[in-house]
C-alpha cells in the first residue's frame, strides 16, 4: 500500500439536499453544551442503530470503494497500534484487522448499540481488536497510536471551537511519526480538515479527492513530527 501525494480532480461535486438537512440538524446539536451535545448524539445514534447496518456500510458499493481507496493511500508501515474514531459497526475495523495482522486496533464510537455489533463482526480478532464506548470530544484514551483513522465523523461535532477541539484530540493521540487519516465528503473536507492542516507538529503528506463517485470524498493524510511534541 502506498500514499499518493497528489490531489486527483475529476468531475465537479454536487451538493445533495438531504446532506444539507443532515448537516443542519447536527449543527443545531452543537449549540448545546458539550456534555448535552454528547448525550443527544448518544441517544440519536443508538436510535439510528436500532436496526443493523443502517448505512449499509458492509454492502454499499460506494462505501466499499471509499474503504478500498482509503487503504490504498496508507503509507507502507508496520502499524503496531491503530485507532478508528467513529467505527460504527466495525466494517472498516475488520478491513484494518485483516490488512494489518500484527496491529492492536481500537475502535471508538458514541453508540453502544453499534459497538455491540462491531464486537460480533470482529470476533475472530478479539485477541487484538477492542471497542471503546466514547466521544471523540471527551475521552481518556492513551496516546501513542501509529495510525489514527477518522472517517465521516467530524461534521457531527459542529464547527468552530468544537471542530478545533476534536481535531486536536485526534492529533494528540498520535505517536511520534504517526499517521492521521481524515476521510470526509468533498468539498466539505476543506472546512472539516482545516485544523489538521494548520496543526503544529503535523505535516500533510497526501490527499486524494475522488470526484467520480456519486458523493465525492477526500482522503487526507498527515504525519506527526518524529520528535515528541505537545498538542493543545
Amino acid at each position: 500500500m502506498g500514499s499518493q501525494g497528489k490531489t486527483v480532480f475529476r468531475r465537479s461535486p454536487v451538493t445533495r439536499f438531504p446532506d444539507i438537512l443532515h448537516r443542519a440538524l447536527f449543527k443545531s446539536f452543537s449549540l448545546l453544551g458539550r456534555r448535552s451535545q454528547g448525550a443527544v448524539l448518544r441517544r440519536y445514534f443508538d436510535w439510528w442503530h436500532r436496526r443493523p447496518d443502517p448505512w449499509q456500510l458492509s454492502t454499499d458499493t460506494y462505501e466499499q470503494h471509499k474503504y478500498q481507496t482509503t487503504l490504498e493511500q496508507l503509507p507502507d508501515a508496520a502499524y503496531r497500534r491503530v485507532l478508528e474514531a467513529g467505527c460504527s459497526e466495525g466494517v472498516f475495523t475488520e478491513l484494518l484487522a485483516t490488512a494489518y495482522p500484527d496491529a492492536d486496533i481500537t475502535g471508538v464510537d458514541i453508540s453502544e448499540k453499534a459497538l455491540e455489533r462491531a464486537r460480533l463482526r470482529n470476533g475472530e480478532f478479539a485477541d487484538r481488536v477492542r471497542f471503546v464506548h466514547a466521544d471523540i470530544l471527551d475521552h481518556d484514551l492513551q496516546a501513542g497510536f501509529d495510525l489514527v483513522v477518522c472517517a465521516e465523523t467530524l461534521y457531527y461535532v459542529g464547527g468552530g471551537d468544537r471542530l478545533r477541539h476534536a481535531s486536536h484530540r485526534l492529533t494528540s493521540l498520535l505517536a511520534a511519526g504517526g499517521i492521521l487519516v481524515l476521510v470526509h465528503p468533498w468539498p466539505e473536507a476543506r472546512r472539516l480538515h482545516r485544523f489538521a492542516d494548520a496543526a503544529p507538529g503535523l505535516s500533510k503528506i497526501g490527499e486524494r479527492v475522488e470526484r467520480d463517485a456519486h458523493r465525492p470524498f477526500s482522503v487526507s493524510l498527515y504525519r506527526a513530527a518524529r520528535e515528541s511534541r505537545t498538542v493543545s
